[in-house]
């Protein structure tokens, strides 16, 4: 977590990740355990206002398999912060997947965990993005390239993190993951692009 994160980078992945684990637990198995990871222990802003409280920082939080980096405006100024990019280069080391979600691609690429990777990003970003040297997926919701997962923009978070979920326990419970959400998206008004 950094300040001004994109609220739904967060949560959506979020929702998908606590569902599943609750969907273990009831089953029997252990669940995954979901937290937020910011600097310090004050609330972080996100984009657009709303306070979370980081469950550890850097410096106190457990081994971490799978590490999800937001997008949103703060990430042009976390693209330059020290010590969240040498944080992301220790953690993501040695998790088994990291992802991004939205202009949280821009992170992976500073950190240079994403060197050499395919990366999806916001549509708005996707040049700029390309500007730095990265090879854009332009027309996936999310993309895989080796152990680094990138999505789109806000609500792609949540088909990476359900894609994540087959990954990490099975395609079954991943479906079951996402009719226990009840996430079937439908929007009322197409997009005419």
């Amino acid at each position: 977590m950094f300040d001004g994160a994109e609220e739904l980078d967060v949560v959506g992945p979020w929702e998908v990740l606590t569902a599943s684990a609750a969907l273990l637990e009831r089953d029997g198995a252990p669940p995954d355990r979901v937290l937020l990871v910011a600097a310090g222990t004050e609330p972080v802003r996100c984009r657009k206002g709303m306070r979370v409280l980081p469950d550890a920082t850097f410096a106190d939080h457990p081994p971490l398999d799978v590490v999800i980096v937001p997008g949103g405006d703060g990430t042009l100024l976390a693209s330059a912060d020290p010590a969240l990019l040498e944080w992301l280069v220790r953690v993501g080391a040695g998790a088994t997947w990291v992802a991004s979600v939205c202009t949280g691609a821009l992170l992976l690429h500073a950190s240079g965990l994403a060197a050499g990777r395919r990366l999806a990003t916001h549509r708005v970003f996707e040049d700029r993005l390309a500007e730095l040297g990265v090879d854009v997926v332009r027309d996936a919701r999310w993309v895989a390239d080796g152990n680094v997962v990138s999505s789109q923009g806000v609500s792609a978070g949540i088909d990476m993190a359900l894609w994540l979920v087959g990954q990490l326990h099975s395609p079954r419970h991943a479906r079951a993951t996402q009719r226990y959400i009840q996430y079937d998206p439908a929007p009322p008004y197409q997009a005419d692009v």
